[in-house]
């Protein structure tokens, strides 16, 4: 049966329409996919045995403005240098009226850093085990699942998901007291974790202080 022309014309214009929304929905673009931040991967310095003191105070003194401006403690500060081998001491309380380190112990760094190459892995990821650089406003006390511990919180956009992901300040008895360099020590799940007495050394100036103690991890 022959149909009228004007009724093929209209099937094939909504064969056309079909085919164009069938196109513009293949291509249509896709929004709020969640999407995970790339980690930073920067190389490790083998060179760097131990620590160096003049590095270190420059660090402190570059940080010295920020707690001024943030009302934080403008007498201590804690920094950890994560160029250091993990073997040695790494994790420093710096004094600014005496422009010295009055303190220093070993830190573990997380075992999501660990790479099979010479390199360390820092990352701001959920569930990434890994370290994150940057610095930490450090919070209230509490008892954890190790113990004694410390709520960090991240200031920066390289450790802001820190609260979140549960890395704090603690102790655990797998980290020791004296420095153990060529040997390692252990590793943790992000978190930076030293010798149970140096966490009560620690605890002291944490307590102390009528204004929160900032911590800084850099490389």
């Amino acid at each position: 049966m022959n149909l009228p022309r004007n009724s093929c014309f209209m099937k094939i214009l909504l064969a056309g329409f079909f085919i164009l929304a069938s196109i513009s929905l293949y291509y249509l673009p896709v929004f709020n996919l969640p999407t995970a931040a790339a980690p930073h991967v920067l190389k490790m310095n083998k060179s760097v045995k131990a620590s160096n003191a003049s590095s270190v105070k420059l660090y402190a003194v570059a940080l010295k403005p920020y707690l001024r401006q943030h009302l934080y403690n403008e007498q201590v500060c804690f920094l950890i240098d994560m160029k250091i081998a993990p073997g040695n001491n790494r994790f420093f309380v710096y004094d600014f009226k005496k422009e010295a380190i009055v303190d220093k112990g070993l830190v573990t760094h997380g075992s999501g850093s660990q790479t099979p190459t010479d390199t360390l892995l820092f990352s701001n990821v959920a569930n990434s085990n890994a370290t994150s650089i940057g610095r930490y406003k450090i919070g209230n006390e509490y008892s954890g699942k190790f113990g004694m511990a410390f709520k960090l919180y991240g200031l920066d956009k390289t450790n802001s998901n820190a609260f979140n992901r549960y890395v704090v300040l603690h102790s655990h008895s797998c980290v020791p007291m004296q420095e153990v360099y060529p040997s390692t020590i252990c590793t943790s799940l992000g978190c930076p974790t030293v010798a149970p007495s140096f966490l009560l050394q620690l605890k002291k100036y944490i307590r102390q202080s009528d204004k929160p103690v900032l911590l800084w991890i850099y490389y």
